[in-house]
């Protein structure tokens, strides 16, 4: 099934989580209404809701208890966005401007952190304290994921192994619980919730190097940002790092970088992108992306095979190969 057949099936589903996660962060206080709503009118893929509803499938399939689940774990990562605007200063997100550029970073980080509050509110809802437990833990690894990365900023000399680590608990860990929490709001067996942790977590780890993939290759017209915010802001993905390993582009890549380093104003990053692009760097960190999604479809092996897990095969397959 093609993503927006899949996306359509489920789209009276999905609604409803637009409308509850629209309804939860609605205020008395219009500015933070205003604010919160901004950026769910952007849109975005929503594929931590989506893996809710398809792994509930895979147990007593509810509506209404999953999006006691799918609500919050969206929202949660939008609390991430609006936060992460603010720390990288962006401009655009998803083709809009940021609660932070549209207000200003008092409002943004306020906003952000209503965002989370609200969040857990929905998610309280659910009488299982292990899912709670789960979550709250998700989210002191997401800080911590987030501390690591700014602690990094323009770490020319950090390990691949310090980058997986941080994409493990700033991405991965997010949409790894979006699937394991899903099967089990739904009481379907531990072995399955387990197998769509580890799905989740693959396919979580590829989507982020895909995503830093995008940040060098893709068009500000399809990411919805500039090309090279990543590095602009200091942030050293996957193909940058390989790119750095090779001794011919290695010097050239580290004088664009500590230019933009030691920049007094905004400065371009086209330099330093056009270095990577032009290395192996892009191609290597494909490979490890597409290693990441063979393991994410060997983990469904290990569960019923339904029509959701065919499902979940073709987002695997479309986060391999997205544009966007």
């Amino acid at each position: 099934m093609k993503l927006m057949q899949l996306y359509a099936s489920m789209k009276s589903d999905l609604q409803a989580i637009e409308d509850q996660m629209a309804q939860t962060v609605t205020s008395d206080l219009p500015i933070l209404s205003e604010t919160s709503l901004h950026l769910l009118k952007a849109g975005g893929k929503r594929i931590r809701p989506v893996f809710v509803l398809l792994a509930g499938k895979f147990g007593t399939y509810s509506t209404e208890t999953l999006k006691r689940v799918a609500v919050p774990l969206e929202l949660i990562h939008m609390a991430t966005l609006v936060h992460d605007d603010v720390i990288d200063d962006a401009q655009t997100r998803r083709g809009q401007l940021t609660v932070k550029s549209k207000w200003d970073n008092r409002i943004a980080m306020f906003t952000g952190d209503y965002i989370y509050a609200k969040a857990l509110t929905v998610i309280t809802e659910l009488d299982k304290p292990r899912i709670h437990q789960i979550l709250s833990g998700a989210i002191v690894q997401m800080c911590i994921g987030e501390m690591e990365q700014i602690r990094d900023f323009f770490n020319v000399e950090q390990s691949v192994r310090n980058y997986l680590r941080r994409i493990r608990r700033k991405t991965a860990l997010l949409i790894a619980i979006s699937c394991q929490l899903g099967a089990m709001a739904a009481d379907a067996p531990p072995k399955v919730c387990h197998a769509l942790y580890r799905f989740g977590y693959n396919v979580g780890m590829a989507f982020q190097i895909t995503d830093d993939l995008l940040d060098l290759c893709g068009t500000e017209k399809a990411i919805g940002k500039p090309p090279g915010s990543d590095l602009r802001q200091g942030n050293i993905t996957l193909p940058v790092l390989f790119a750095l390993q090779e001794e011919n582009m290695r010097e050239k890549l580290l004088a664009e970088i500590e230019l933009i380093k030691n920049a007094d104003g905004p400065i371009t990053s086209v330099a330093a992108v056009k270095i990577v692009r032009s290395s192996a760097g892009i191609k290597v960190a494909e490979e490890i992306a597409d290693r990441y999604i063979a393991k994410a479809l060997k983990a469904l092996e290990a569960i019923p095979d339904i029509p959701a897990r065919r499902n979940l095969a073709d987002i695997a397959r479309f986060v391999a190969k997205r544009s966007y």
